[in-house]
Order: structure tokens, then sequence, then C-alpha cells
């Protein structure tokens, strides 16, 4: 997206026409295309903003709730949720780590392992999942908050935080990015303020590391990772702007670190503030837990954090309408318009509105435990490939052309892509630990889940091995010759 000037030249006074035109301009115009080098720009500091703000809000905060209610104590609780966020979030980063190499969003760039088909009818579905699962548990809270704050129904109170978070998709990555550079310092300041609650609140229960059950601290550790690993999908939507020199480790580290810290810390603050309120619903239990500071401060709490929701939302919004568009695309060729992607918008509103209704406050931890093991078993294999096939195999490497192209060189069926995902998540079940289902393997392990450390080697193992028949040399041939990509 070029960057233009919002406003006519100085000493011109602007007209409604103009600001009509600055809005227009102001609108992200690609979608699933390839960003070309003379429309990056941007900062990569611009990262850190992005993704700790991105963890400041009350769905966040709630998996700290979801986490303590799977039985492990307090203590247990806060150990597990900080390995698992700084396990997830590694391989988040290192997908961030892609973008500004190939400036494609992070689910194109599964076509070359799984094919232009085959990448929409696996990947590309589970990661819609993802998006509206995600969302659906962001329009609950989001409901239940602004029912807090100002009274309204939380019918009315979703409608109103959608159309919000709706509106800064459509305008897209560079509003996103905006939005969560404002938010950062305040949530910063807010996360301090808590903090301090949380720690005189002598309604929090001692820590102690008696108590130690391993069953539950390793679902708590999936639970956080699953969250964390939950970004993958679209995070390199977000680096893709950024200039294709920029090195891999400044956009890993930009990521990594800011991330990971902000998600520690929403975590332990959710699963102290919970303990604090047994039994409440998240939005009860943080107002609970701020008002122990002063009287009202709850309610001042749950705005700002419904404001970082809001943000989030958008994120949700944005990443799902691109993930519509790409699946369209893979069987009729889509324009990447701002009409396809409002259009898309649009009907990611309605489906979450449908499904949040359909789920319902009083349900809300049990839907958003099951969602977050789920989603981190079936993004797990695909994590693997398609790092293995950047790092380890093509080595960044790409023919972009191809990659738009359902007879090009990668194919319409990336067999050895699906080959490996559907070997490495078979290799999970026996090691999952769900509500309906325990697996053999993870019964004799007295109910410990260790299906994502399972599932990690074994789809990425499968994977180099099966590419060992590629005609690399035939791919980086027709990259030198296309000339789009810095050679790695």
């Amino acid at each position: 997206m070029s960057v233009e000037h919002p406003w006519p030249s100085p000493g011109r006074r602007p007209t409604a026409r103009s600001a009509l035109s600055a809005a227009a301009h102001a609108v992200e115009r690609r979608s699933v295309d390839w960003v070309p080098h003379e429309e990056r720009h941007g900062r990569v500091s611009d990262l850190g903003s992005m993704w700790f703000a991105s963890n400041v809000n009350l769905t966040a905060m709630a998996t700290g709730v979801t986490a303590l209610s799977v039985g492990a104590p307090l203590a247990w609780t806060m150990v597990a949720s900080t390995l698992g966020s700084l396990f997830g979030t590694f391989f988040m980063a290192v997908h961030s780590a892609q973008g500004p190499h190939l400036g494609l969003p992070q689910l194109v760039q599964s076509r070359p392992q799984f094919g232009y088909l085959g990448a929409s009818l696996t990947v590309w579905v589970f990661a819609l999942v993802n998006y509206l699962a995600y969302n659906t548990s962001d329009a609950i809270l989001a409901g239940s908050a602004v029912h807090g704050v100002f009274g309204v129904p939380t019918t009315v109170g979703y409608l109103a935080s959608a159309v919000v978070a709706s509106v800064v998709a459509f305008f897209g990555h560079d509003w996103i990015h905006r939005v969560n550079r404002w938010l950062t310092w305040p949530m910063i300041a807010l996360l301090v303020v808590l903090s301090v609650a949380a720690a005189t609140n002598e309604a929090v229960p001692p820590l102690t590391l008696a108590g130690f059950e391993p069953a539950p601290v390793m679902t708590v550790f999936v639970i956080t990772a699953g969250f964390q690993l939950g970004w993958a999908p679209y995070v390199s939507d977000y680096s893709r702007y950024l200039a294709s020199d920029v090195p891999a480790r400044s956009a890993f580290w930009w990521t990594y670190l800011p991330s990971a810290l902000s998600a520690v810390w929403v975590f332990v603050l959710g699963a102290a503030m919970a303990a604090a309120s047994p039994g409440a619903e998240p939005v009860t239990a943080f107002a609970a837990a701020a008002d122990t500071l002063a009287d009202g401060f709850g309610r001042v709490a749950i705005a700002a954090l419904l404001l970082g929701l809001l943000s989030v939302m958008s994120v949700n919004q944005y990443g799902g309408a691109l993930t519509m568009i790409a699946i369209r695309d893979s069987f009729r060729p889509v324009r990447p318009t701002r009409r396809a992607r409002a259009l898309a918008v649009g009907a990611m509103f309605a489906v979450v509105w449908l499904v949040s209704h359909t789920v319902g406050a009083e349900r809300f931890t049990a839907f958003y435990g099951n969602i977050l093991i789920f989603l981190a078993y079936l993004f797990t294999p695909w994590t693997a490939v398609n790092l293995v096939d950047y790092f380890l195999v093509r080595r960044g490497c790409y023919v972009i052309s191809a990659i738009f192209d359902p007879d090009g060189v990668y194919g319409r069926w990336g067999w050895r892509g699906n080959a490996a995902y559907l070997l490495g998540l078979a290799a999970m079940v026996p090691f999952m630990v769900t509500t309906p289902y325990t697996g053999p393997a993870a019964a004799l392990l007295g109910g410990v889940d260790c299906s994502v450390l399972v599932g990690l080697p074994i789809s990425g193992g499968a994977y180099w091995v099966l590419t060992r028949s590629l005609d690399l040399e035939r791919e980086r041939r027709l990259a030198r010759d296309e000339g789009v990509l810095d050679p790695r």
C-alpha cells in the first residue's frame, strides 16, 4: 500500500470531496496478493507494539481463568502458563520473520507445501475455524463487558463492538498497527495497576508449589502454548509490508519478546484474579479484583480491556476476511479489491454473531478451553511443515507467480505437505487429552497431554524426508528468472 498524504497541499482547505478521497486512500487496497517492494513501509519495531497490545484484552486474560479451571494449583498454573507462552510464542515469532522476505499473507505461504487447492481444503479451513472461534470468544466477552460498563443488553454490546472492529478491519493493515501503537503504553500502565491490585488482594490464595500434578499442569501448558500458536496463521500478515531487507532476526525478536511478555503477564493476572473469585464469569472476576484497589476502578479496568478486545477483534476480522478470500480464490480467481475484503468482513460479522448467540456467556469457559486445545492440535503439524519448508527445504526461495498459479510449479495438490500434516496429526491422537476423549498413550502417562511435543518433530521430520525428491534446483532457477525475491 503506497503511503499518500491525507490532505491536499498546504494552503488549500480540505473540502468534503478531499476528505472522502483521503478516507479512500487510508483504506488498504491489497488483500491476499503480494506486496511490491515499492509499497513496503513501516519499521520493524512496529511489530513490538502490535504483538504486545494484541494480548492485553479480556479474551487473553480469560485464558488465565480457563487455565486455572483445569485444576492445577495457582502457583503451578502460573508456572505452566509461563512455559507454555514462551514455547508457543517461539513458533509464532519465527513465522513473523517470514513476512518481510516474502511479502505475502501467512496462509498464502502454505501453497508451496500443500498445493493451490490442497491448502484451501486443509490449512485454510482450519484457519477459518480459528478466526471464528476466537472472534466468537471475543464477541461473548465484549457483550458482557459493554453490559457491565454501560448497562446495555449483551446483544447490543456485541453488535456495537463488532461494528467498530469491522470498520478497523476494513481500513486494514496500517490502521490495525496504528490502533495497537496507541494502546501499548496505556495498556502497560493498566497491567501495572492490575498487578498491584492482584498482589494486595487478600482473596488471592497464597502461592505454594505443593500439590503438583503433571496432568493438569501439562494441560495448562497446551492451552497457553495453543493460544500463542493461534497467532501463527496470521502473524506475518502484519510484517509483510516491511522492507524485504529487514533481517529475519530483527522481525523475530520484535515479535517474540513483546508477545511473550504480554502473554505471560495477562495469563498470570487472569489466573490470580480468577482464584480470588472462584466460579465467577471472567468479566465479573476482573472487575471485582480491580475494585479491591479502589471503588469503581473495576468498571474503568473493564472499559480499558474492552478497547484492547476491540483491537484484537479487528485483527481476527481482518485475518478471517483474508482467509475467506483466499479459499474462494483457490476455486475461482478473485480480484483482491477493497469491495472483496468488505464483503468478507461482513460475512465474518454475521457468522460470529450467530455462533456467539448459540454458545452464550454461561458456557464461555468450557467453549473457550476446548477451542484452545483443539486449535493447538490442528496447527501444530501445520507450523512444523511450513517452517521446515521455509528454513530447511526451500530456504526462503519461492516463485511468487507460481503461488498464484494452479498450474504452476507447486501444483494443485501438495501431497508431501498434506501427507506430513496427516501423519503428524495421527501421531498426536494417542497422546491427546480432551473432554470427550483421552488417547491410550495419554492414559498410560496418567492423563498427561504431550501431543504437541509429538506432533512437531513427526510432521516436520516427515516433510523433510518426503521433500528429498523435489527438484529444488529447477525452483531456484525459476525464482532467479522471476527476480521478485532477493536471493537467499
